[in-house]
């Protein structure tokens, strides 16, 4: 009996020390899942509590983020893609400020990815891009793991309430100018 409980305390050990690692690999294993960010980090509150779950959804987010920084670079026909649906949903000459993007990074059904290639565009090398990341997953990781059960009990009228909120502050937070190219604002129209 007594081999028995060793044992499975053992295995308790472990699967303690293992959890974590998990958790973060299947945060940046997620977007081949098509699973949202936000349904992660809630899972890793109720799993792990709300400070060490949102500590191991920054650290998970983050790699997310620094894996999609590379692949972008690596990848040129999925950063004009992504690039497309940017323009599709920012416009073309639309420029974020920071406190936007950490808006957008905490809506969640804007796509992930997508505040990622903004971060891109708005930085010039990695060391600033890996900065921003971090400071704009930081709200993301803490608002789901902390709220993650009272997100999930809200009833429609308050999650409403709640959109109108952001999209109000994503408004007053903008930048006030818009910067035009010389080539994009002179350009020849084709002839019909």
């Amino acid at each position: 009996m007594e081999d028995i409980i060793s044992l499975v305390d053992e295995f308790d050990h472990h699967t303690a020390l293992l959890a974590p690692a998990v958790f973060i690999l299947f945060h940046i294993i997620r977007p081949f899942l098509f699973i949202p960010v936000a349904f992660i980090c809630i899972t890793g509150g109720l799993f792990f509590g709300i400070t060490y779950g949102a500590i191991y959804s920054l650290i998970g987010v983050t790699l997310s983020s620094i894996l999609f920084y590379f692949l972008m670079q690596s990848m040129p026909s999925l950063s004009a893609r992504f690039s497309r649906l940017r323009e599709k949903m920012f416009g073309q000459h639309q420029q974020l400020s920071v406190p936007q993007v950490i808006l957008l990074r905490v809506t969640p059904f804007i796509h992930f990815h997508l505040i990622s290639l903004l971060i891109i565009e708005m930085t010039r090398n990695f060391k600033e891009y890996t900065k921003l990341s971090v400071l704009s997953n930081i709200p993301l990781a803490i608002i789901y793991t902390t709220f993650g059960q009272w997100i999930q009990s809200l009833q429609w009228p308050y999650i409403i309430t709640l959109l109108i909120v952001i999209l109000m502050l994503f408004y007053l937070l903008r930048r006030k100018e818009i910067v035009v190219k010389w080539e994009d604002f002179f350009a020849t129209q084709p002839e019909r």
